[in-house]
């Protein structure tokens, strides 16, 4: 966007304002072409106050739009999407808001994606392991800590 004045950065936690400690909610945008998966990560998400999904998105091409727009923290983003997929989009999220952090999800987890989604954003949770890992994973992707949490089908763990 040319000419467009881009947000201010923040950084996410808590501020003191006037003495007082005010409670900075990490910015998420949710990317996935499932309404009804989004729709369940959205009701995860709620349970943490220090979490504010602040958009969805059903395409790679429309979630580097509203990354653009937006600036969130934090994306959670689907690998297999329709018109952009999960990687290309992250490259180009990481073009357009290069302080928004790229956390994947999803039912994928061989040892290439796992590594490629390290390469190209934080980590990944695979989706079978969401309701037990996400939140604690987002919290440590936001403290600056490269995660993959999945499960390994008699695999070792890769060495990373």
């Amino acid at each position: 966007m040319i000419g467009s004045a881009s947000p201010a950065r923040r950084s996410v936690g808590t501020t003191v304002c006037g003495g007082l400690r005010q409670l900075v909610p990490v910015r998420i945008l949710i990317v996935d072409d499932f309404e009804p998966w989004r729709r369940a990560i959205c009701s995860n998400l709620a349970m943490d106050a220090r979490l504010q999904v602040v958009g969805e998105s059903s395409d790679g091409l429309d979630a580097v739009q509203q990354c653009e727009a937006l600036r969130p923290d934090l994306v959670l983003l689907d690998i297999q999407l329709p018109k952009l997929s999960g990687f290309a989009a992250a490259v180009r999220i990481s073009e357009v808001s290069p302080d928004t952090k790229i956390l994947f999800l999803s039912s994928y987890h061989s040892r290439d994606v796992m590594l490629h989604a390290l390469k190209v954003g934080a980590g990944m949770v695979v989706k079978a392991d969401a309701s037990r890992d996400l939140v604690p994973v987002i919290w440590a992707v936001i403290r600056g800590e490269p995660i993959v949490r999945f499960k390994y089908l008699g695999d070792k763990p890769p060495k990373l």
